[in-house]
């Protein structure tokens, strides 16, 4: 046991000079400088011979040409963050199952709903945010957004999703009064 010397440097996923390869166009593997580097450091704690100088012992690397590639291997699985994506899908399905129980929506149509949501969100937010620039405020309250919805949405359309936007707003006044 205590002639065999574990090599942690080398299983650290820290050490990147053990990582970092060229990968040619004829796959062959060639090492970069981040791994000459390491390796001088190793053999400069060996005893050298008195003539040669540490350049001299240090091979060139050559840098990646034309359709060479530089990866990096680590020794352990990395699992990078998630890319977080936001939709209205599960407020979609909530009020489809609402609406009919026993109809479905398939991805593609779920991300035509996602889409005209977010627009017609993008269009309230603008004119909103204009109209509180008008009456030279800064506050965005739930009249300018009632008056946006007046001006973007037809008709009907209009006078139900003000119906709706009162109830929760009401909805949110009790429960913050409790």
């Amino acid at each position: 046991m205590g002639s065999k010397k574990n090599n942690t440097k080398a299983k650290s996923p820290k050490n990147e000079a053990e990582a970092d390869i060229i990968i040619k166009e004829d796959n062959t593997i060639q090492p970069t400088i981040k791994n000459s580097i390491e390796k001088m450091k190793e053999s400069s704690s060996a005893p050298q011979k008195k003539n040669k100088s540490l350049v001299e012992n240090t091979p060139t690397p050559k840098t990646p040409v034309g359709n060479e590639r530089t990866i990096k291997i680590s020794k352990e699985k990395s699992r990078g963050k998630r890319m977080r994506h936001e939709s209205f899908g599960i407020y979609i399905y909530k009020v489809l199952k609402q609406v009919h129980k026993d109809i479905g929506i398939s991805k593609r149509s779920m991300k035509i709903m996602n889409s005209f949501i977010k627009d017609i969100y993008e269009r309230l937010a603008i004119e909103s945010s204009t109209l509180v620039r008008y009456n030279k405020k800064h506050t965005l309250s739930a009249r300018e957004v009632q008056s946006a919805v007046k001006l973007i949405l037809p008709g009907e359309l209009a006078k139900h999703a003000i119906i709706e936007g009162a109830k929760a707003v009401n909805k949110i006044a009790s429960t913050q009064k409790n």
